[in-house]
């Protein structure tokens, strides 16, 4: 199953822009997840690029993203700390709340899984947690720099080695992560919470995940991830966890509903169009019964650019039966066509400016359509392969007098 991926940018927690990927699955979203990445990591991780694909193919969207400081987001690492990496999981749900809709699924893998468990509180949209190889307190990230703290608590900062790569951690970050009470948030999550974590997590130690699942009330899963390690490396890993938690959490999204009236999802012959909730334009189209795209209208016309605009549709519509009736001219008469590209753009221009428009007054409708046939032809073959395209039915259709018969459903 196909996704799109857009990105995208926001305002984090503190006022800096932070940037981000939105992997929206090429059929009806069922829901939002909110992804967050494991200490210093970033939203293009591989697991958590291949974590997001598994679940599009479920129909669930997942926005990830850079914390402060890291990867394409603005911002000093220097200055973050856990709650700071809260308020950007809270700025990162209020994002999809405004422009898509709130978050229902809260996803975070190691010191990412500790924070969604504390951000889980101030997105009350949230319905299901998973944590995948996440520690029980966020001061369990001191392990990664354990022979710099001692020169932290002296100097005020000092510049760590973290997966070969130097960062500076100071003083706030220690203070800020053993201020946490996560017993606490776990006990008061009151989400249905699902524990990823592998046996031999030689990173995070698999007693972590005991002690948070000990400390959540139900309902509450563990699944072990066998010989994953901590960052997932085996592409196969990630691709189950996104289909253990699609599985999972089907049990407690409210996914959208369409209106009843509508014969969904259609039968041969028929087109159903309905609004996703998504955007102010974004619509579901289903054609046929079997073929699901999606329509929207551009940014600049205050859509979200998600498909194509029904104008866009329209000559897609006459290219493809354009191309179409020509390819069955050529097929019937042997002409050793190779190939047929057609372009097309429509426009609206005041009737005094068309020279082939009968309407002068006001403005008419102008379809531009290039057609580029490719093959060894002569110059009468291509003449009358131009004449063909004129014949295809779409265009017959817009040719005609059409009358469209509307009334309301039930």
């Amino acid at each position: 199953m196909a996704f799109t991926t857009e990105k995208i940018s926001f305002i984090g927690g503190a006022g800096e822009k932070l940037a981000a990927r939105l992997d929206i699955p090429d059929t009806p979203v069922r829901a939002f997840a909110l992804f967050a990445h494991c200490f210093t990591c970033t939203k293009d991780l591989k697991a958590v690029s291949r974590l997001a694909g598994g679940l599009t193919r479920h129909g669930i969207a997942v926005l990830r993203f850079d914390f402060t400081g890291l990867g394409s987001s603005e911002g000093e690492f220097a200055n973050t700390n856990f709650s700071s990496n809260i308020n950007d999981l809270v700025a990162a749900a209020d994002w999809l709340r405004e422009n898509h809709q709130a978050p229902q699924i809260l996803i975070g893998h190691s010191l990412g899984g500790a924070a969604v468990l504390a951000a889980a509180h101030h997105i009350g949209e949230c319905k299901a947690i998973a944590t995948i190889g996440a520690p029980y307190d966020p001061d369990h990230v001191t392990g990664n720099f354990a022979e710099a703290v001692s020169l932290i608590h002296e100097k005020g900062a000092a510049e760590v080695s973290v997966g070969g790569r130097p960062f500076t951690i100071k003083q706030q970050f220690l203070d800020d992560i053993a201020a946490h009470n996560m017993k606490d948030a776990i006990s008061r999550l009151g989400r249905a919470l699902l524990i990823f974590h592998a046996p031999r997590d030689e990173i995070v130690g698999i007693e972590n995940a005991e002690q948070i699942f000990v400390a959540a009330k139900h309902p509450k899963s563990f699944v072990s991830l066998d010989d994953a390690d901590h960052l997932m490396h085996n592409a196969d890993d990630a691709v189950y966890v996104s289909s253990v938690i699609a599985a999972w959490a089907e049990s407690y999204i409210e996914a959208p509903k369409v209106d009843d009236g509508f014969d969904l999802p259609g039968g041969p012959g028929e087109v159903v169009v309905w609004e996703t909730g998504n955007g102010k334009f974004q619509q579901h189209v289903m054609v046929g019964g079997r073929h699901y795209l999606k329509a929207d209208e551009p940014k600049s016309y205050g859509g979200l650019d998600s498909g194509p605009s029904p104008y866009d549709l329209l000559l897609a519509g006459l290219g493809a039966c354009t191309s179409m009736t020509m390819r069955m001219y050529a097929d019937h008469k042997k002409i050793p066509l190779e190939r047929v590209t057609v372009r097309l753009n429509h426009e609206k221009v005041h009737g005094e400016d068309c020279q082939e428009c009968e309407t002068q007054n006001g403005k008419v409708d102008v379809i531009q359509r290039e057609v580029i046939i490719e093959g060894d032809l002569d110059d009468d073959v291509r003449a009358k392969l131009l004449e063909i395209a004129d014949k295809c039915p779409v265009h017959k259709t817009l040719h005609s007098e059409v009358n469209i018969v509307t009334h309301e459903g039930k």
